[in-house]
């Protein structure tokens, strides 16, 4: 073997891709020492996307004051690639659940702003490419305070100025542009979204998503009845359109308003690293997350890997944490999904780095030793 190429999500709670791709790379050398390694850290555009563009394609963070769901002042994140000309940036690092005590949670006021204030410092410091991650969202304003944030205004029918939020959804009579960034006409938004779910309705952002936000039935009901309202005043057709219920309404206003595309997170993530092109000339791919199950051929950072290297006639092998028996695997046409875990073990100790590490380290060493028995020993 030449070229194995290693491209992992990570393993959450336990290595990174970076950190699985790193020990993968450790046991082939051990048995192919002049084989290239090539390790791309990848997500499939939720937690962790970010990091794992960052990582492949050397960016760098920008830290900014912004504020929370809850509107208090915090600091976030998001990173910039392309020598400034992209930005990737992760909705739930200003505007998520896990921003808030439980106690805390509450859609009626959770907002959108924060996000906001992410895509504006972006857009000031140039960038016209935003590549935009919209899971783990706190919120259910349809991307009202978002877009509040950059420079658009919502008025009720009394003229008043409506700030965004869950509550105000039901209020908003009129959608002013005038103040909005200029440099959003300009921009090329790109947004990762693995959902179907219309703006609202019954399967729509408040009666499937609020409730593990916070949201009571009452609550469910007049937050549904407020998006239909916002959707009136906007844009009623793009209240349809599969993902516009994604994080609390945001994917609606993202594609209605800003213009933005929706696509799967992993191809808007292999997509910005050109893995086409990255992976082109491997003898084998290594992927894999922490736990393989039926999800992973339906979407997941592993199944989309798979997809690429097959167009270009390249065997993939998965690695997992765990991988359930399942049919939709046994279909799938990984050449072989292998767990990392060799026996019995407690959850807390497989999890625990160091074992995961050496876990990670002894499974590809063997996937190697099978993989290189029809190959010549000087490669």
């Amino acid at each position: 073997m030449k070229k194995i190429t290693v491209a992992v999500d990570s393993f959450k709670g336990s290595l990174s891709s970076f950190e699985v791709a790193t020990a993968a790379e450790q046991a082939v050398h051990a048995r192919l020492p002049h084989c290239q390694v090539q390790k791309i850290a990848i997500a499939d555009g939720g937690e962790g996307t970010a990091e794992a563009l960052i990582t492949t394609l050397r960016g760098e963070w920008c830290e900014v004051r912004s504020h929370d769901p809850l509107m208090r002042p915090i600091k976030a994140r998001y990173g910039l690639l392309d020598g400034g000309a992209t930005a990737i940036i992760e909705m739930a690092t200003a505007s998520g659940l896990t921003l808030l005590k439980e106690e805390e949670r509450n859609p009626l006021l959770a907002t959108t702003y924060g996000t906001g204030e992410l895509i504006a410092d972006a857009l000031r410091r140039g960038v016209r490419h935003l590549l935009i991650g919209i899971g783990g969202s706190a919120t259910n304003d349809a991307g009202m305070g978002m877009l509040e944030a950059l420079g658009y205004r919502f008025y009720d029918c009394k003229g008043h100025v409506v700030a965004g939020c869950g509550a105000r959804l039901e209020r908003v009579a009129r959608i002013d542009a005038s103040g909005a960034l200029p440099a959003l006409k300009e921009c090329l938004i790109e947004v990762a979204c693995d959902v179907a779910n219309p703006l609202y309705g019954p399967t729509g952002a408040a009666y499937v998503y609020a409730p593990q936000k916070g949201a009571t039935p009452a609550v469910v009901e007049r937050l549904d009845q407020g998006l239909k309202n916002f959707a009136r005043v906007v844009n009623p057709e793009a209240a349809h359109v599969a993902g516009a219920g994604a994080a609390g309404g945001l994917g609606y206003a993202l594609q209605a308003v800003l213009g933005a595309r929706l696509r799967a997170g992993i191809d808007m993530v292999l997509d910005a690293i050109r893995f086409d092109d990255m992976v082109a000339g491997s003898d084998l791919v290594l992927t894999g997350e922490g736990r393989i199950d039926y999800q992973t051929v339906m979407g997941k950072a592993p199944s989309g890997v798979l997809q690429r290297a097959k167009e270009q006639g390249i065997p993939v092998v998965a690695i997992g944490g765990s991988v359930a028996d399942c049919e939709a695997l046994q279909k799938s046409d990984f050449a072989a999904i292998v767990p990392i875990v060799a026996g019995p073990v407690t959850l807390h100790e497989a999890m625990q780095k160091d074992v995961a590490t050496e876990n990670v380290r002894r499974t590809v060493e063997q996937i190697i030793r099978l993989t290189t028995l029809n190959f010549h020993k000087d490669e």
